[in-house]
Parts: C-alpha cells; structure tokens; sequence
C-alpha cells in the first residue's frame, strides 16, 4: 500500500502574510487557521517550541481544521535547548499531555536539538525511554551538530522506531539517509535561515523523491520554514501540484 505525502508550512499564524501574500486582507486572525486548512492537510507547530499553550488552545486548533488534518508539533525548547535533553520525564510528560489534545489530528512530534549540542548518546537514549512509554508516537529527531550524524546514532533511532529529519540546515554537512518508518523533511530556506524562494527545479527534486518513498509505502511529511515574503505558502503550494495526486494526503 502506498504512503502519503502531506505538504505544509511551519507555522501558520504570520502577520506578515495577511496582506494578499497568502490571507486575504481583512480576515480576521482567528479564522487564518480555518483558511489555511482549507488549502493544505498539514501543518507543523512551531509556537509549542516558544511556549507551551494552555490545554483549551490545542482543543481549540483540532475544532477548526478538517477531520483527517495533521498537526506535526514541535517539542518545547525547555527540553532541547535550555536542559539539553536532561531529565526530560516531567517536562515531556507536561508537553505530551497537552500535545495528546489534539488527538486524532496529532501527526510528528519533533524535537529539534541546537546547533551547539554535540551527540550525546546517553541523554537520547533516555528520552527515547521516556517517549516509549507512550505508544503509537511518531516521533521526529533533528539534530544540527554533524557528531550526530553516525551510524551508532542511527541504528539507536531505527532500534526505538524514530525518524530522524531530513533538512537544509545552514552549515550542517552532509545528510543523513531518510531512515524511520516515515519521512520529515524540514526546508529552511535558501538565501539565509528563513529566507529565500526554493526553485522549481529544487522543488521537483523533492517531489520526485517523496513519490519514491511514498511508492515504497512511507509517509512523507514535507515543511517548509522560509515564511519571509510568504516563500514558504508559494514553496509548498507549488510542491503540491508536481506530486501525484494518488500520493497526496487529503484532510477530509
């Protein structure tokens, strides 16, 4: 059986795009999520990483998006950057109870570790027991520091059936293989962080390969962080159209 591909942004709640480049100018605020699931199937959470809302926002964002929608969301920075992995049980068990909120619109959990923090097998291992304690999680891992990028590393994440992300991150050499029972792909940018409009050419190149892993029945998640000048809408709209459609996730 095939997998699906879901195509999305990271985040949804810019300003900078409620002036044509995406909303329509003079929709209200709370209505930009309603909108935004009415022509993609996915999004990625980026504010859980900031601030951990409280239990009726995640409520919330399930009741206004289609019923086969996914939310991937992402891990509060107190675990990956302040504490660095450290001690993670009750924060996690504090950020999980939350995120479960959404239920059946859950998709990935990322955790995205800082650029400085070099591997640290020990301290994964303990949050992978930690997350282990709660089934049917698909859980996502990404990491900035090239020491992770070993096969030790990765035979710990296919071992604990976790994903570990594919992304464009500036300054990161090589690229690890897209291993775990899915695939998430993040794209970044490509001017500067954040920035910058990823090309046609750039663009078929991931549809190409989403469709090969699709065909071998992974699931594909694919985000797309350049939000500047609202790239990131473009990017993955246009990525859409040069995926089959008999690959593509739909949220109803």
């Amino acid at each position: 059986m095939a997998g699906k591909v879901f195509v999305g942004t990271s985040g949804w709640n810019y300003h900078h795009w409620s002036d044509g480049r995406f909303y329509p100018p003079g929709l209200a605020q709370d209505k930009w999520l309603a909108y935004y699931a009415g022509r993609f199937t996915t999004v990625e959470i980026n504010s859980t990483f900031y601030r951990l809302p409280e239990a009726k926002t995640f409520r919330d964002w399930a009741s206004r998006v289609p019923a086969k929608f996914v939310f991937a969301v992402k891990a509060s920075r107190f675990i990956t950057h302040i504490k660095r992995l450290k001690d993670p049980e009750q924060s996690l068990k504090l950020f999980l109870s939350r995120a479960l909120l959404l239920r059946k619109k859950l998709g990935p959990i990322l955790f995205q570790l800082p650029p400085q923090m070099k591997c640290d097998r020990e301290r994964l291992e303990r949050l992978i027991a930690c997350v282990r304690r709660r089934r049917n999680l698909r859980i996502v891992l990404e990491v900035r520091h090239e020491s992770w990028l070993t096969q030790e590393v990765y035979d710990l994440l296919e071992s604990a059936g976790w994903t570990l992300c594919l992304a464009d991150y500036p300054g990161l050499e090589g690229e690890p293989p897209p291993l775990g029972p899915f695939c998430y792909i993040r794209r970044h940018g490509t001017t500067a962080l954040y920035g910058g409009c990823y090309s046609d050419e750039q663009l078929a190149g991931d549809a190409k390969f989403a469709m090969k892993l699709a065909e071998q029945g992974k699931d594909v998640y694919i985000y797309f962080n350049n939000d500047a000048e609202g790239y990131a809408v473009r990017n993955a709209q246009t990525l859409i159209g040069m995926i089959s459609p008999r690959y593509l996730a739909t949220a109803t």
